[in-house]
């Protein structure tokens, strides 16, 4: 073993693990509040306007894009809210 590689194994021994403290706790992402609404918004949306095309109708669009983005709002609530206890 080079000397570089023995001192670098002997550093990394003498790491102490992490320690978990009260300020460890999870945070809420707001990268994942915004892809819950994107992805809500999008997937909902996409059914609606699958629908329009297949019933012939012109409204379901935007009530797939209300509901995936009240899906979206839901999600982040739960996810946030479960972060901060």
């Amino acid at each position: 073993m080079t000397d570089s590689a023995a001192s670098v194994r002997g550093a990394m021994a003498r790491q102490l693990p992490p320690t978990a403290s009260s300020d460890d706790s999870p945070k809420g992402d707001p990268w994942h509040a915004f892809g819950y609404i994107v992805s809500g918004v999008g997937v909902y949306g996409l059914a609606g306007w699958a629908l329009d095309r297949w019933l012939g109708t012109t409204f379901l669009v935007a009530i797939g894009i209300l509901i995936g983005a009240g899906f979206g709002i839901y999600m982040t609530y739960a996810r946030f809210n479960k972060a901060s206890q």
